[in-house]
């Protein structure tokens, strides 16, 4: 078992001080006065791994370690796997690097997103429905602490964009709302909370990705925002992370003419929009990310080569999700000798990343404990912070007809018809669990992107069986997918002649503006995400057991403005 070898000196699961022996701020300048020119341009590469268990002879763990054994890469970013596969996964790349490696991961709405096991969180826009920047700082602080116990350094969070527009397929509920002032305070907190518990957090995607209506995965979003619109609406929550100390500030993918000379490119490969606007005006001093760089806003137009080149040259220190890291690595290296890229700019963001290795102490200590990570990853303290932040965030938009009143006043028949995708497999199964344990007779019948017909005939049959319909709809948004965040047209039928027939309730577990689509609906709930935590706090807003005090930190035109939402209390029946 490869990963349960001895794993260097003294591991340990949290962050290190700064003053830890091993590298001082003159061995820095001696490190990278000895690097050679390769090494120096490999340590601003951050390839994708996975964080799934391999074997010793493993094809994709062959791959990982030439990239750390023979390219030298600074970096890696985690994807999905165990806390104990990817912790021992790190420790052993760890052990094999000649420099200690930057490990990064999205975590946005907690580890649960990428840790197995981790703890889960409501995205952001159902935290901010909560109202609570503390909210924003609990979940930084128990991102950070299981974060850093399974060896990652960096999370891709928080999203500081601004979702202004409804169409956004990308951005939609990963965003802290419309409103500026508040998507700032938020991402605040939340940065406050990820930094002072030892992991660095990246704010994303500059200059705000919130006003598009393509998938930068897919192609490249243009926005016409003027320099006015852009300071007073979208830099404003970057400003604030700025403010906050935030470590790393990574790129959109998008293009922006107007402010952009015209020119019609991906900012991240824009020195107005990474150099003028982010160092000069916003005066930020830390970590610039790329976003991935293998995403079809930038594949459909650029060369791998050339993608690596204009982003150093536009101002990134790391290239993240390299096509081919190899590729990028060779085509760096060719544009300083040719003087494209000059030396001094190459170790400007070279001295960067390994001040920030040296700043969390990886020079004296790389792994971490193994036996430590059950004690914090998904504690239970944890967890019930988590239930408690879902259930704060539960809105109820409207009860035109007072179906949700009067399931909270007592238990009755229920007919619940869910839709999940692959990446909501158990959509409506805890909220019908949690119904059915407070006395509720539940109906189920679960549709997919894959139900024809006949499936929806058979959700007919169901939904006759009761006096009341509840529908529980997970879409979500998603990378590299073509149909963005829309009902099917079969399923906003079935929902709306539905809601003609009988008293009919909407639950969405994605997607606020979905109620877009289907305006026979006049009961409508905010549970925000399909995990058991977010539908028990929705079942349990239903059955009256919870206070239901949310508000829409969006518009969902035409019909709720910024901040509706119904406040339900005990004196309609709540339960304990």
């Amino acid at each position: 078992m490869v990963w349960l070898v001895g794993c260097g000196p003294a591991p340990v699961a949290g962050p290190v001080p700064v003053s830890a022996p091993g590298m001082t701020a003159a061995g820095i300048d001696s490190l990278l006065d000895t690097l050679p020119l390769r090494d120096r341009v490999a340590q601003l590469v951050m390839p994708w791994i996975p964080g799934t268990y391999a074997a010793v002879d493993d094809p994709e763990l062959a791959r990982t370690l030439a990239w750390v054994d023979s390219l030298h890469v600074g970096g890696l970013l985690v994807s999905v796997g165990s806390p104990l596969d990817i912790a021992a996964k790190l420790n052993y790349l760890q052990q094999r690097s000649p420099l200690p490696l930057l490990i990064g991961s999205d975590l946005e709405s907690g580890t649960a997103f990428r840790l197995i096991g981790g703890t889960p969180f409501p995205p952001n826009m159902g935290v901010a429905a909560g109202g609570g920047e503390l909210a924003a700082y609990d979940i930084g602080t128990i991102t950070a602490r299981e974060a850093r116990a399974v060896g990652i350094h960096i999370t891709f969070s928080p999203d500081a964009d601004v979702n202004s527009n409804p169409d956004n397929p990308i951005i939609n509920l990963r965003s802290f709302g419309e409103d500026p002032r508040a998507v700032s305070r938020l991402v605040a907190a939340a940065v406050r909370g990820i930094q002072d518990h030892g992991l660095l957090a990246t704010a994303k995607h500059f200059p705000g990705h919130g006003d598009t209506d393509v998938d930068t995965h897919l192609d490249l979003p243009a926005t016409t925002a003027t320099w006015a619109r852009l300071d007073s609406v979208e830099l404003r929550p970057f400003r604030a992370a700025i403010d906050a100390g935030v470590a790393a500030i990574m790129s959109a993918h998008i293009a922006l003419p107007t402010v952009d000379a015209g020119v019609h490119r991906p900012g991240t490969l824009s020195p107005v929009v990474q150099t003028a606007i982010l160092r000069d005006s916003l005066e930020f001093r830390g970590l610039v990310l790329t976003d991935a760089l293998n995403m079809g806003s930038l594949v459909r137009n650029y060369t791998p080569a050339t993608v690596a080149v204009e982003a150093l040259r536009a101002g990134a220190d790391i290239l993240l999700q390299p096509a081919d890291p190899a590729v990028a690595i060779d085509a760096v290296v060719a544009a300083v000798r040719d003087g494209r890229i000059s030396r001094e700019r190459l170790d400007r963001s070279v001295r960067r990343v390994l001040e920030v290795k040296r700043s969390l102490g990886l020079f004296a200590h790389r792994g971490v404990r193994l036996d430590s990570i059950p004690a914090e990853v998904g504690r239970a303290e944890y967890l019930a912070r988590g239930a408690q932040i879902a259930t704060l965030g539960i809105v109820l938009a409207e009860d035109r007809d007072g179906t949700v009143d009067s399931l909270r006043a007592r238990p009755q028949p229920v007919a619940l018809v869910s839709y999940g995708d692959d990446r909501s497999p158990t959509a409506g199964v805890a909220l019908a669990a949690e119904l059915r344990a407070r006395g509720y007779a539940v109906s189920g019948f679960r549709l997919s992107p894959a139900s024809g017909d006949a499936g929806y005939d058979s959700a007919r049959v169901v939904l006759g069986r009761a006096p009341v319909a509840v529908f529980a709809v997970a879409i979500r948004p998603a990378p590299w997918h073509a149909n963005g965040v829309s009902l099917p047209p079969a399923l906003a039928r079935l929902i709306d002649s539905t809601s003609t027939a009988r008293r009919t309730v909407l639950i969405s577990e994605g997607t606020p503006y979905m109620i877009r689509e289907t305006p026979g609906v006049s009961s409508y709930l905010l549970a925000w995400a399909a995990d058991p935590v977010s539908e028990t706090a929705a079942a349990r807003a239903l059955a009256g057991a919870a206070l239901i005090t949310g508000r829409l930190p969006i518009t969902i035109p035409p019909r709720y403005p910024l901040g509706a939402g119904l406040r339900r209390g005990a004196d309609l029946g709540a339960r304990p």
